[in-house]
């Protein structure tokens, strides 16, 4: 039985709450004052347009994963459609109140965003270019929380790009995570994914050093920065980092109901402890 909250859920409502509440982080770190009210609005209607319409598309393909999130837009999919319908028109209305230089980027970005989403339409279910699925939304997912607010200043710190990379790592950590919880998930319809294709050990490697990497750059920032807000944010994002950890440590509690996909999605909302 679908409720409020697991309805939100299957609509990435949480990814999109996150990538708002990173928004305003990466904004109070490089110091924009005020961001533009319209954009973190115009953000979180992007990022439900494009996860909306991935979902969407890959419902359409022959043999789609049968995920539930899958099965509630398969579902409601005429909906869903008329939802991202509004929600682009409200965005395309709310362009208009954003500063030049966000439009631009937003421009730039949108026109990569949709051209991953078309190829990733047309391309055959195992083509080779579908294993750049992880690190490439990961890139796009990250240049979008943070670049909006670049282009609103004139210059960028050292700090900010450090923060932003370990972000970035978060982002793709969080991604190839998903991929290999959803191999054991499913173990008899396994997706065409990085993480099909290094396998569990190499993956799981792999996760661990990333995680290794990011908590370090992240105590290592406390020492080269004496920004008080710069030092707390690059401890939350190692944090985050730890935590996508602990469910990698765990993996039998977590494939519980799904719980890695809950608590995966929820620490892009862990920014608000330090705001």
């Amino acid at each position: 039985m679908l409720t409020p909250l697991r309805n939100a859920y299957y609509l990435s409502l949480p990814v999109v709450f996150g990538a708002v509440l990173s928004n305003r982080m990466a904004a109070r770190l490089s110091d924009v004052s005020p961001v533009h009210w319209a954009t973190p609005i115009v953000l979180a209607l992007v990022v439900f347009i494009i996860y909306t319409v991935d979902r969407l598309l890959d419902i359409r393909k022959s043999g789609f994963s049968a995920t539930a999130r899958h099965n509630f837009h398969h579902r409601y999919a005429p909906l869903l459609w008329r939802a991202v319908v509004g929600a682009s028109l409200l965005a395309l209305v709310l362009t208009f109140f954003l500063p030049g230089s966000v439009i631009r980027f937003g421009i730039v970005l949108g026109g990569f965003c949709a051209a991953y989403i078309g190829a990733v339409f047309r391309l055959p279910a195992r083509h080779p270019a579908l294993l750049l699925k992880e690190p490439l939304v990961a890139v796009l997912y990250s240049v979008g929380v943070w670049g909006s607010v670049w282009v609103q200043r004139p210059k960028l710190s050292g700090v900010e790009f450090v923060e932003f990379l370990m972000f970035l790592g978060i982002a793709f950590q969080n991604l190839l995570l998903f991929a290999v919880m959803e191999d054991q998930e499913f173990p008899n319809q396994p997706d065409f994914s990085l993480a099909t294709v290094w396998g569990a050990d190499r993956s799981d490697t792999l996760l661990r050093w990333l995680t290794f990497l990011i908590i370090a750059t992240g105590l290592g920032l406390c020492f080269f920065t004496v920004d008080r807000f710069a030092q707390r944010s690059a401890i939350m994002l190692a944090i985050m980092s730890l935590t996508l950890y602990g469910i990698q440590r765990y993996p039998a509690y977590f494939l519980n109901h799904e719980r890695y996909r809950w608590l995966g999605d929820a620490v892009f909302w862990f920014p608000a402890l330090v705001l």
